[in-house]
């Protein structure tokens, strides 16, 4: 079957909004009083992504108290139609995806045979024989040295003779903005109008969490939906490349009267580990092609083991008595690259670490570290996520993780390592302790009457 994926780029492109971004970065200037500085950049993805802009990667990540605004025009988005598209989905992805209702996503993996992680991804059911399935930067280019193949490809490498599916790689089209945070109801209503936030069949009632709506503004279809990278509240707007410059500044200026911020690739990691008891897994780093997902935060709401069968379902049954577990972690400084140590022994590794201005001082104060940037009102702690080899909770009856002790959360002492060429500890450690309680609570599931006043 002929490749769809791309070619690998002679370097890093750009995203639709690459130029308005920098608009952003002169309006922050005059609105902040700063001095105009070009945005901090980084490679991600294949795409030249801002990692902050005017204001700090902290600043940034403080905004989803508020209203974050992500480009996340570096996603990708794939349609399948055709009469026999649910069933190549159905058996290639590991969640249920012939049994969703037109409107409703679906978070979902694409596996090896092997059940280890190639992406993440959220498919869409548009109608019966009508799917887009939005996956990650990088994930559209297929080139065999160096030994990628875009997700497309992969899915259609599974198509049987006969079977009536076409894939389309339909990013082009569309521009992905998302808007997170308690007040992204207000901004979204304000700009588009309460009809596009409600229930598509029962339109006196709001939107489901997971479910998506269509809808058209000024002569252009967007989609909405009702999903997102922080676990907060807020939604994922899909809007027609024509209108994205003019869209982007709309929704900048609103989310900047709101109090809120344009938020780069550094608030937006922050925003994900933060969000929860066990934070969001990233693919590549939580997920990789060389671990499976079991006993990742998300695992029951992406695979169905109950499905007859799916790509890397036999790995996963032989691998479901693995006691291995994605933690969360908060720490008194970065610990990306170290080891995790309890009692001197080591339990596992890190996968991701960040400074967040959003541990609360309580939090902060458990892991009895002496830094005063830690320690202070408006301090700073870090957080982040780690695979360890076995369960550090005690678990009920049910198998249940037990979080919460006579009403406290389960915190468990840890300590964090650079290791030398033997894999011994070196140096001084990093203190911290796995967090049962998580940072922030995640709020995207709850009703949004919560907001809708705000």
């Amino acid at each position: 079957m002929a490749k769809i994926g791309f070619d690998f780029p002679e370097k890093p492109s750009k995203t639709a909004l690459y130029e308005v971004e920098d608009w952003y970065q002169h309006l922050l200037a005059e609105r902040l009083d700063r001095e105009y500085q070009p945005i901090k950049r980084s490679n991600f993805g294949e795409y030249d992504m801002a990692v902050n802009y005017l204001t700090s990667v902290l600043e940034e990540a403080k905004a989803i108290e508020k209203v974050a605004i992500f480009n996340i025009d570096h996603m990708a988005q794939i349609r399948f139609t055709g009469k026999d598209a649910v069933t190549l989905l159905d058996r290639v992805l590991p969640a249920n995806v012939a049994v969703m209702k037109t409107g409703q996503c679906k978070y979902s993996l694409l596996l090896t045979g092997k059940g280890t992680v190639l992406d993440d991804l959220i498919v869409m059911r548009f109608a019966e024989d009508d799917f887009i399935i939005v996956i990650n930067a990088g994930h559209d280019i297929t080139d065999e040295a160096r030994g990628m193949k875009a997700d497309i490809d992969v899915i259609m490498s599974y198509k049987k003779d006969g079977e009536d599916v076409t894939a389309k790689d339909i990013s082009d089209d569309l521009v992905k903005i998302d808007v997170q945070g308690p007040l992204s109801y207000k901004l979204i209503t304000r700009l588009y109008g309460n009809s596009v936030v409600k229930n598509r069949k029962k339109p006196e009632k709001n939107m489901g969490f997971f479910t998506f709506n269509e809808f058209d503004f000024k002569g252009q279809r967007y989609i909405l939906s009702r999903t997102g990278y922080t676990n907060r509240w807020g939604w994922e707007l899909y809007v027609p490349v024509q209108v994205a410059e003019e869209q982007f500044k709309r929704i900048a200026l609103e989310a900047l009267e709101l109090g809120g911020l344009v938020v780069g690739l550094g608030g937006r990691d922050e925003n994900r580990i933060s969000a929860g008891n066990f934070g969001l897994p990233l693919n590549g780093s939580e997920y990789n092609p060389k671990h499976t997902p079991t006993n990742c935060p998300l695992f029951k709401a992406a695979i169905d083991m109950e499905k007859e069968d799916f790509i890397g379902k036999k790995a996963l049954e032989k691998d479901k008595a693995n006691d291995k577990k994605m933690v969360l972690f908060i720490t008194e400084g970065i610990v990306s690259g170290r080891s995790i140590y309890k009692d001197g022994t080591r339990i596992g590794t890190v996968t991701s670490s960040i400074n967040s201005p959003n541990v609360s001082q309580e939090k902060r104060e458990f892991i009895g570290s002496q830094r005063k940037n830690v320690l202070e009102e408006n301090g700073t702690a870090a957080i982040g996520l780690g695979w360890v080899y076995h369960n550090p909770f005690n678990v009920d009856e049910d198998g249940k993780d037990i979080l919460m002790e006579n009403e406290k959360p389960v915190r468990i002492r840890v300590e964090f390592y650079r290791e030398d060429e033997s894999g011994n500890p070196k140096g001084k450690p990093v203190l911290g302790y796995i967090s049962g309680g998580g940072v922030n609570p995640a709020t995207a599931p709850r009703p949004l009457k919560h907001i809708q006043n705000l």
